[in-house]
């Protein structure tokens, strides 16, 4: 701001101390103006005159009037005229040599590539026979490489097969080697196909499963039927019982008899171990499902009191039913047979059948009686809904027998059906 206010101060000085036709501007026409003449250094040098106002004709530098520049004339030369071309009259003019490259030059252009003139050919519009020859000539070219392709892929190919083809001689004598060379332990063993077993008569297959018995205890003799029925037949169900000619030498079932009056003394007579009537129903309905029985009996006019306790009775499959041989009119016999080692069987989810008939210490025949004697139970258990031509074909699709730590093996239906109609001619007499 100070450095502003000197500024504005010595101009205000310079402007009063100057006066008016000292300015330098009434000099601008004579600069432009086209006159020759020019202005003598000594009067432009010379101060202005003093016009009597007092000042100092001698004023400092900085104070003095800014001096004009004088402009000099500028003069071009004349633009040469261009040179008529030579007629053939006139001779061209001589033009001097060039001067040769000096040193100086060829430095710079040692390096310089060397620029060869291009020239390139007239283009001209084909004509319509110009291009269908060079149409023929290009399909000509594209068959022939088509050709050339061809060729090559065919022998490309041959060579892979004839390639292959050594692959497979190299191979095959490298294992021709490989067989006539020593192999060193352990050697691959091929794994042998499962053979079919072989089917044994009955009597045969009981003496087979004496021959192989091993264990320290008395072993049980076990039956397991494959019978033809689907698994998604849930109506189809076969279930049994039956009392084994010669025991099954398994404990004596606990037998439990529902029922009243001269029923209930006959069952007492015949040796069941519990005996009652509506009071053991109110009993079983209050022990919570527990009923430490193996077959429970009744009749039929006092089952729709034992129904009142199905829920509890069905899951521990105790529930009296026909089939199962616990629904029964004659009470002192079933109870009897049921004390006599009585047999239940009952198919599986997988429609196989599984039984004990009795112990490794029973003589061969009594084996034999025990067996036809399941079998003749298994075809009386037979479904109404499987319709077969026979009694076996559909309906027991294999027998087998084992003991209870002994391999098993297969019995033939001819003899299965020979003992079952030897069980019913001994039964019957």
């Amino acid at each position: 701001m100070a450095s502003l206010k000197l500024l504005l101060s010595q101009a205000r000085r310079h402007c009063l101390s100057t006066p008016a036709s000292s300015s330098p501007l009434h000099r601008l026409p004579k600069y432009f103006s086209s006159s020759s003449s020019s202005p003598s250094p000594s009067s432009e040098s010379q101060p202005p005159p003093n016009d009597g106002g007092g000042a100092d004709p001698e004023l400092p530098r900085q104070r003095r009037p800014p001096q004009p520049v004088p402009i000099q004339p500028v003069s071009y030369a004349a633009k040469p005229k261009e040179a008529p071309p030579p007629s053939p009259e006139t001779p061209a003019p001589i033009r001097e040599p060039r001067a040769r490259w000096t040193r100086e030059d060829a430095r710079y252009m040692k390096d310089a590539p060397s620029i060869s003139p291009v020239s390139y050919a007239m283009r001209v519009a084909p004509l319509p026979e110009d291009r269908a020859s060079a149409d023929a000539a290009v399909e000509g070219a594209e068959g022939e490489k088509r050709r050339e392709g061809t060729e090559f892929e065919r022998r490309r190919a041959e060579a892979g097969n004839q390639a292959a083809m050594m692959r497979r001689r190299r191979l095959s004598r490298v294992l021709e080697e490989e067989e006539q060379a020593m192999v060193p332990f352990p050697m691959i063993i091929k794994a042998e196909k499962n053979e079919s077993k072989a089917v044994y008569d009955l009597a045969e297959a009981i003496q087979l499963i004496k021959a192989n018995a091993r264990a320290k205890f008395d072993e049980t003799i076990e039956a397991h039927v494959r019978l033809g029925i689907e698994k998604k037949r849930s109506d189809l169900i076969v279930r049994g019982s039956l009392v084994l000619p010669h025991g099954s030498g398994m404990k004596v079932s606990k037998i439990a008899f529902l029922g009243e009056g001269a029923d209930a003394d006959e069952a007492r007579a015949a040796g069941a171990d519990i005996v009652g009537g509506l009071e053991l129903v109110e009993k079983i309905a209050n022990s919570g499902g527990k009923f430490n029985v193996q077959k429970c009996f009744t009749t039929p006019g006092f089952m729709p009191k034992v129904l009142k306790i199905a829920k509890i009775l069905k899951p521990l499959g105790l529930l009296p039913n026909a089939k199962q041989g616990t629904l029964v009119s004659d009470v002192a016999q079933a109870v009897r047979e049921a004390k006599q080692s009585n047999v239940d069987f009952k198919m599986d989810k997988t429609s196989i059948v599984h039984v004990g008939l009795g112990k490794m210490s029973l003589s061969e025949n009594d084996l034999r009686e025990n067996i036809g004697a399941f079998v003749n139970a298994l075809l009386r258990a037979k479904p109404a809904g499987l319709k077969k031509t026979s009694k076996y074909a559909g309906y027991v699709n294999s027998f087998h027998i084992c003991s209870t730590m002994g391999p098993g093996f297969s019995v033939s239906i001819q003899s299965l059906s020979k003992a079952a109609d030897h069980y019913n001619k001994v039964s019957l007499s």
